[in-house]
C-alpha cells in the first residue's frame, strides 16, 4: 500500500507525557486529551473510529462542531492510557470553533487526504495554528488517509514526510478502511 511512517526522536517529558503533577492520573493511569484536525472529508471521523471500535462505516456523516470519544490501552509495564479524543468538523464555518478543541491538547493528529493536494495545504495551516496557539509541548502527527487509493495518490509520501520531519512531528500514512499503515 505505500505506507510510510517516520517518527522523530523525543523522550518522554518531550512528549508531553502527562503525569500526576499536571492533571493526568497517577503514574498507571494516564489521561491524554487529543484532538484531530483537518479538512473536510479526509477521514478523520473514520480514523477515530477504527482506532476506537476497530471498525469503518463507508456511511460516515459530515461532523458538525466536534465529536468526544475515548479509547484505553493498556501498556506493556501494566501502565493505561486512556485517550480522550476531539474529532473536530473540518468545514471552514466550523474553524473558529478549533482553539476550544485543541486548548490543553497533549497530542494532536492533523489528517489529510493522499489524494488531495487542497487537504494537504489545509494540514499545513492547521500545523502553523497549533504552534502559533497550542500547547508549547504538544505533540503532533501528521497522518495521511486513504491509502488504499494508491491509483489517484495526489501527495508524495515524500512530501508528508518531508514537512513532518521539518515541523518536529511523527508521520505516518494509513487507511481508514482497511486499517493499513
Amino acid at each position: 500500500m505505500g505506507c510510510g511512517s517516520s517518527f522523530p526522536d523525543r523522550d518522554s517529558r518531550q512528549l508531553g507525557r502527562p503525569s500526576p503533577e499536571n492533571g493526568g492520573g497517577d503514574a498507571k493511569n494516564l489521561r491524554v486529551k487529543l484532538v484531530l484536525l483537518g479538512d473536510s472529508g479526509v477521514g478523520k471521523s473514520c480514523i477515530v473510529l477504527r482506532f476506537v471500535r476497530g471498525q469503518f462505516d463507508p456511511t460516515s456523516k459530515v461532523t458538525v462542531g466536534a465529536s468526544f470519544l475515548s479509547q484505553t490501552i493498556a501498556l506493556r509495564d501494566s501502565t493505561t492510557v486512556k485517550f480522550e479524543i476531539w474529532d473536530t468538523a473540518g468545514q471552514e464555518r466550523y474553524a473558529a470553533l478549533a482553539p476550544l478543541y485543541y486548548r490543553g491538547a497533549a497530542v494532536a493528529v492533523i489528517a489529510y487526504d493522499i489524494t488531495s493536494p487542497e487537504s494537504f495545504s489545509k494540514a499545513q495551516y492547521w500545523v502553523k495554528e497549533l504552534q502559533k496557539h497550542g500547547s508549547p509541548d504538544i505533540v503532533m502527527a501528521l497522518v495521511g488517509n486513504k491509502a488504499d487509493l494508491q491509483g489517484k495518490r495526489e501527495v508524495a509520501v515524500e512530501d508528508g514526510m518531508d514537512y513532518a520531519e521539518k515541523n518536529g512531528m511523527f508521520f505516518i500514512e494509513t487507511s481508514a478502511k482497511t486499517a493499513d499503515m
